[in-house]
Parts: C-alpha cells; sequence; structure tokens
C-alpha cells in the first residue's frame, strides 16, 4: 500500500484543486472538474476560477450563467453551489435526502408545516414557479393564501426544499445585483432531473478533484450519509497517510512530488478547498483551522495559501479610484513570500478592479 506524506497530500490535492499552476481550462470545464463551487453568496466563484485558470475573466463566468450553462442551486452540505447544468440535473436527486433531513430538523421551519403533505406543498410551489420565476417575498403571500394561519416562511422553506431550485440571473452577474429569483431546473433548463443518478460515479469525480481521501471525507464534501458500503464497490486504490490511515484515491491519479513548488493563492470565501474533508490539516494547521471557522454568522472571510498552506486572511475594498488589498497573516511572513503574496495581490486587484490604482497592504500578524 502506497504511504502519503502530509506534504504529499498537500500537494495531491492542490493539483487536482488546479492550485498548483494554473489551468488553460474553460470556466466551465472548471467548474464540471471541482464538481461544483460553493457559492451562497453571489461572487465568490469569480474569484475562485481567477485563481485557478490562466485567462480567466468575469465575463467568462456571467455569459454562462445568462445562456444557462451553469446554475446556481443547493446540493452538497445543503449549500448553494454553481453547477453546470448536467450536474444540477445529475446532483440534484442525491441531495434531496439532505433537504428531507433538514425539512424535518430545523426547527425555525418544521413546526410551521408539521401535518402538512409535503406532496400538496410541492405541487402547489411547482405551479406557482412554472406560471414565472418569483422571489421569496413573492412567494410567501400566494402559499399562504392556500394555507392560511400557517406560517409562509415555513412554506416557502419547504418549497425550497422539495422543489429543485435554481437562482437566476441578474443574481451572481458580475457587476449586476439582484434579489434571489427562483425558478425549477426542469423549466429554467429545459430538461429533467436525472431518473438513476450514479453516486459511485460522482465520489469518483469527488477523488479526481478532491483526493486520496478517506470515507468520511466524501461524506463531509457531500453531507450524504452510508458511503462505506458505496466505496467499497468501486475500483480505487489504497494510500496511508503519517497517521496510518487508510485514504481511498483513483488507481491512475498522480501524486506529484512534495517538494514541487506551491506558489501563493488566494482563495474566496467559502472555497470548497476548506470544507470538502473532515481532516484539514491537508491544507491548514488545527490552530488555524480553530481561528478561520471562528467567526460570527458562519461568514468566511477570503483566505490566502503560502507553500500550499493557509496562513491567513484578505479583505478588498475601494476608495475613490484606489482599491485596496488588506492582507492579515496568521504568522509572519517571510521576506519573500511577503513579495511573492504582493505581487499575486496586486494581480487580484487587476482582476476585480481593473480600473481602479491597486494598493496591497500586508499586516503584522496577530498571535
Amino acid at each position: 500500500m502506497t504511504a502519503v506524506s502530509l506534504r504529499g497530500l498537500n500537494r495531491a490535492t492542490l493539483d487536482r484543486q488546479l492550485l498548483l499552476r494554473r489551468s488553460e481550462r474553460s470556466a466551465v470545464a472548471a467548474i464540471e472538474h471541482l464538481v461544483g463551487m460553493q457559492a451562497q453568496a453571489p461572487f465568490p466563484p469569480y474569484f475562485g476560477l481567477w485563481t485557478r485558470l490562466s485567462r480567466f475573466e468575469p465575463d467568462d463566468l456571467a455569459q454562462r450563467l445568462l445562456d444557462r450553462s451553469v446554475v446556481r442551486i443547493v446540493l452538497m452540505r445543503g449549500t448553494v453551489h454553481l453547477v453546470t447544468a448536467a450536474d444540477c440535473l445529475l446532483l440534484r436527486p442525491l441531495a434531496q435526502p439532505i433537504m428531507d433531513r433538514e425539512l424535518r430538523s430545523d426547527t425555525r421551519f418544521s413546526a410551521g408545516i408539521a401535518g402538512l403533505d409535503h406532496a400538496e406543498i410541492a405541487a402547489a410551489g411547482r405551479e406557482l414557479l412554472d406560471e414565472r420565476p418569483r422571489t421569496a417575498a413573492q412567494l410567501r403571500p400566494l402559499l399562504a393564501e392556500r394555507w392560511p394561519g400557517r406560517d409562509p416562511a415555513s412554506l416557502v422553506q419547504a418549497v425550497r426544499n422539495l422543489l429543485p431550485l435554481v437562482q437566476i440571473p441578474p443574481r451572481a452577474v458580475w457587476g449586476r445585483s439582484g434579489q434571489p429569483t427562483f425558478a425549477t431546473a426542469e423549466t429554467w433548463l429545459g430538461r429533467p432531473l436525472a431518473t438513476d443518478p450514479a453516486l459511485g460515479d460522482v465520489l469518483r469525480r469527488y477523488l479526481a478533484a478532491f483526493g486520496p481521501a478517506t470515507v468520511v471525507d466524501m461524506q463531509t464534501w457531500s453531507g450524504l450519509k452510508g458511503l462505506k458500503e458505496v466505496v467499497s464497490r468501486l475500483d480505487l486504490r489504497s494510500v496511508r497517510d503519517e497517521t496510518g490511515r487508510e485514504l481511498f484515491d483513483l488507481p491512475d491519479a498522480p501524486l506529484p512530488d512534495p517538494e514541487v513548488p506551491a506558489p501563493p493563492r488566494f482563495l474566496p470565501p467559502f472555497d470548497n478547498l476548506l470544507l470538502a474533508h473532515r481532516d484539514r490539516t491537508r491544507v491548514m494547521q488545527e490552530n488555524d483551522r480553530k481561528r478561520l471557522f471562528d467567526v460570527k454568522n458562519g461568514v468566511l472571510p477570503g483566505t490566502f495559501l503560502v507553500d500550499g498552506f493557509l496562513r491567513g486572511t484578505w479583505q478588498l475594498s475601494r476608495q475613490q479610484d484606489t482599491a485596496t488589498l488588506l492582507v492579515e497573516p496568521y504568522r509572519k511572513l517571510s521576506e519573500v513570500d511577503s513579495d511573492a503574496v504582493a505581487r499575486e495581490g496586486h494581480q487580484l486587484l487587476a482582476f476585480a478592479e481593473p480600473d481602479a490604482d491597486s494598493d496591497v497592504r500586508i499586516s503584522a500578524s496577530v498571535p
């Protein structure tokens, strides 16, 4: 059985995440390879693609949202993801157990629909959304007419969980804004959901983008339970990490040299690199993990990597004609690393604010 060091695991994951070197893939091809990008905020995927692709421009994604090549929909872990149209239709049926579980367990909404027939709620929601796309605010009074005395917000949440709802443009189109407006995936894409999606094939794709990984990692990424039996039926190779744990991988997946250089990379908030494994030591130290996730309301900041590992956070602001990138390291950077981070930061500002002067500020590390 092959043994892989922590640094080797880091490099393998970065390579598959298109973070060791920028890829020549198109935006759609990259999104497909990554099995989607977490996207509960509208614009982080733009930064996630910029940091991974050689010649990415905002319009490369904006146009694909407008022509319906990609969509935003609740999938893995019950969170909004940006996926290709084909993956939307493939993955949404697999995510239904997550949606059902949330509908039962979320006490904010479960009482408001207690005793109601879920099939009737879904049918009513589909009828309304087949007429035209609607926001939650537009759905609430219409559903309340059907079920007077019931909490309208709970009814909307039930529709969201029971139906495959995509958030349509102009939401998430670069340079534009808009409230989340929903349509069913079938109506928006003009095709039905997959009737018999192969979960094993999806897990193989996960390994191609995030592996090597344990079964628990796969469950953490997907939000699904009981994957051990599915994994046991796949043709996979086993490797062991430094602690002796068994990880699974595709038979022909590359394992790069652990010493291959990993340039600085700026990651957007909620990047799946930081969320798709139960054991996240392959990309961050435990004390850094605690620091990153110790945030109010679960809202993660943008982060940056140095030598392949999490080293701090960043935020972008603009005042008049100057765009500022504030980089806040968790520990003091060497002069070489500081210069490399600053260069990458100026490139980030040139992407995000091309008409502004750029100012990269690296603050003193906070213990």
